[in-house]
């Protein structure tokens, strides 16, 4: 099988694929589980991908142990195009994300949103080309840039805000008049920004992933596809298009 590693800021996730088939995954990994985790389960080829990580030490262990290892870097080849002017600066998961938005929906226009610390939204045109998005402050973001720039507006406890039902768009305290704030105003932005791209560059499919994904894809009106491991499906199709030049 192959592996396809992700680690973010905290922990680690890995699925394994047979091909394109995603055989399973796991998630919120420690990284000091993470190679005891893989030697039980040896791949035959991998990739590493992080936006905060050095992968080179977890690179270096899977050689040792006969593994096919690539890093997600911005020279590394992958099957889509990039019409973006800084790519050396593209992000390893937004570009891992419509990699994945090509295997879900070849041939189609797509707009990806991963709510994550940031939310992006990136195009990606029918002809597998990447063009760039937007980059905007996320869910937890945005009740810490409240709490930490003003004197008096508490922290909100983001756990608890996330288990309610709804929030009404009129708050009658400050916690509550935040909540709206933030919950309300995004929801208002993602449905806002998918009109804008539609109306631009016409329909397309809207997929959702990242950490905060499920607690708004409900919320939405708008037709969206939930795709939880979008980024780690787009690495193994990077993956196996590098495997597949190595053997050319």
């Amino acid at each position: 099988m192959n592996a396809a590693i992700d680690l973010g800021n905290t922990f680690a996730k890995i699925a394994w694929f047979e091909n394109e088939q995603l055989v399973k995954a796991q998630y919120k990994i420690p990284f000091e589980e993470l190679t005891a985790i893989l030697s039980d389960e040896l791949p035959t080829h991998a990739i590493l991908s992080s936006t905060s990580q050095d992968t080179q030490v977890y690179a270096d262990l899977l050689r040792q142990q006969g593994v096919w290892v690539v890093q997600l870097s911005p020279t590394l080849p992958v099957p889509i195009g990039k019409d973006y002017d800084t790519p050396q600066t593209l992000g390893a998961d937004r570009l891992a994300a419509a990699v994945g938005a090509t295997v879900l929906f070849p041939n189609e226009n797509c707009l990806v949103i991963d709510m994550g610390t940031c939310i992006t939204y990136d195009w990606v045109s029918a002809d597998a080309v990447f063009h760039g998005g937007i980059i905007s402050p996320g869910f937890r973001m945005r009740f810490q840039a409240m709490h930490t720039f003003t004197k008096r507006l508490p922290l909100i406890d983001v756990v608890e805000t996330q288990n309610k039902v709804s929030v009404p768009l009129v708050g009658k305290s400050t916690h509550t008049a935040m909540e709206s704030g933030v919950i309300n105003g995004l929801l208002a932005e993602v449905e806002g920004f998918m009109e804008q791209y539609r109306n631009e560059y016409g329909e397309c499919r809207v997929l959702l992933c990242g950490g905060d994904a499920p607690f708004f894809e409900n919320r939405l009106k708008n037709r969206i596809f939930a795709a939880p491991n979008l980024v780690l499906m787009g690495l193994n199709r990077i993956l196996l298009y590098n495997v597949n030049v190595q053997n050319a």
